[in-house]
């Protein structure tokens, strides 16, 4: 078993940490807050992540996982450093490298041993070439650095699983040493590995998320036109799933992809293509989609009300997806403050993301608006004029059409998870819009057509 040093306990660096511990390896992860690293060790996790709160305090107790924020005794006799800091989105799309930047520079002034360096954070094409010269040129002793890339393929809600039970491993490395090592401190996964050099492997983490990006925003494209044209986006999806060629997965249609990953990956390759003079017309397309989609629901019910102003608005979901606690790019922190600035008073409740909304938006007024946080969904709903669904929460799933009939003031339901069933929400006699199916007024509108021609024919 090796030594291992994780710099960065977010998703990516502690869900690491937290899967090489449970493999027996012996790992310190290090942050530079340390009122973080004493939350740590008392056994809470820092982030809503499913089973990651129990390995935490199993590893921790059986000695192979510690937290710290001294880097330099973490990083001096580590076998393996991985870097899993943040690379957060810039305003020109590209990614912001700095924190990369400082954790390899405080590597290079630690390291008094072999050390393999090995980046798990998303990062451009070509950076891991960079990182490597950028430790050679500030290591201090005379001892082997080499760097390596391996990124992740986790998903917010399921990082423990897709960790211990991923599809494959993507290792990039640059000589046999590297690789070797590498192969040997993921022995103990018994997952496949994937062994290339370090630019395909970066070139392979953006090239996954981004494609599936496209076949989310290509089905929220195929669903509006559905809306259109007469047909169901759900029963369009059921027939594509078939084929094996596209599959069964990220088929369904809603308001748009959000998280961590995604919406920054799109923009990253597109600005590295526009860097290397080169356009990429499908993530260009798919970021477009994606922005459009996002406030669909918002402008469909803008068209129907003459105005918000006033009225009980039931949010329901805050976060960008079930599972997690993470808002990056959510849904809500489009429409939220659009609704606001119309002069709703919203009931939002989400199980486990109200707190870190309340942070971008307080409970109380504002302007015109107001925003109370509710905790359970019959509080949100409770004679509410209006609702939306944004996260397609178990306790949302719950409610059935009934309860919106019974509980709302007027049943009027615009959902962009598609939850429900079209027929039962009109049986319930809820005013129900989803994404890229026929809403009420189309199936009353055929209903009559039908009756007028069967009168015609009598």
């Amino acid at each position: 078993m090796y030594k291992i040093a994780v710099a960065g306990t977010g998703y990516v660096g502690l869900v690491a940490g937290v899967c090489f511990a449970e493999m027996g390896h012996q790992v310190t992860c290090v942050d530079i807050d340390q009122s973080k690293i004493e939350i740590m060790k008392s056994g809470i996790s820092p982030i809503y992540e499913a089973d990651l709160q129990d390995l935490m305090v199993k590893n921790y107790h059986a000695g192979r996982l510690d937290y710290t924020t001294d880097y330099q005794s973490a990083y001096k006799d580590a076998d393996a450093i991985f870097i899993g800091v943040g690379t957060p989105e810039q305003p020109d799309g590209s990614a912001n490298l700095s924190y990369i930047a400082t954790v390899a520079r405080q590597i290079a002034e630690s390291v008094e041993k072999d050390c393999l360096v090995v980046v798990k954070s998303t990062v451009p094409v070509g950076t891991n070439d960079k990182v490597e010269q950028f430790i050679q040129d500030f290591l201090i002793n005379d001892v082997r650095v080499e760097v390596a890339s391996n990124p992740e393929f986790l998903a917010q809600g399921s990082a423990v699983h897709d960790t211990l039970h991923a599809e494959r491993i993507i290792i990039g490395t640059e000589s046999k040493w590297a690789e070797e090592l590498l192969q040997d401190l993921y022995k103990p996964f018994n997952l496949p590995v994937v062994s290339v050099n370090r630019r395909s492997a970066e070139m392979i983490k953006y090239a996954s998320n981004d494609f599936l990006a496209l076949k989310i925003s290509y089905m929220n494209d195929i669903a509006n036109l559905c809306e259109l044209v007469g047909a169901d986006i759900q029963d369009v999806a059921k027939g594509m799933s078939f084929d094996e060629r596209i599959g069964s997965k990220f088929l369904n249609a809603g308001i748009g992809f959000g998280g961590s990953c995604f919406p920054k990956d799109t923009k990253a390759l597109d600005y590295l293509a526009k860097q290397n003079g080169y356009e990429l017309k499908t993530v260009q397309a798919a970021i477009e989609v994606n922005k459009e989609q996002k406030t669909m629901l918002y402008k469909k019910a803008s068209r129907r009300l003459i105005t918000f102003n006033g009225l009980k608005v039931a949010v329901l979901g805050l976060t960008f997806k079930p599972g997690t606690d993470d808002l990056r790019e959510a849904a809500s922190l489009e429409n939220v403050p659009l609704l606001l600035e119309q002069g709703a008073d919203i009931y939002a409740f989400d199980p486990v993301g109200a707190e870190n909304f309340a942070r971008v938006h307080p409970e109380g007024q504002h302007g015109k608006g107001s925003i109370t946080y509710v905790s359970t969904v019959q509080d949100a709903l409770k004679e509410a004029n209006v609702c939306f669904v944004f996260t397609e929460w178990g306790e949302v799933k719950e409610i059935t059409p009934t309860m919106y009939k019974e509980l709302m003031r007027t049943p009027l339901v615009y959902d962009g998870r598609n939850i429900y069933n079209v027929d039962e929400m009109r049986e319930a006699q809820v005013e129900y819009h989803s994404i890229g199916r026929q809403s009420v007024e189309r199936h009353s509108m055929k209903e009559s057509v039908g009756l007028e021609l069967q009168s015609a024919r009598s």
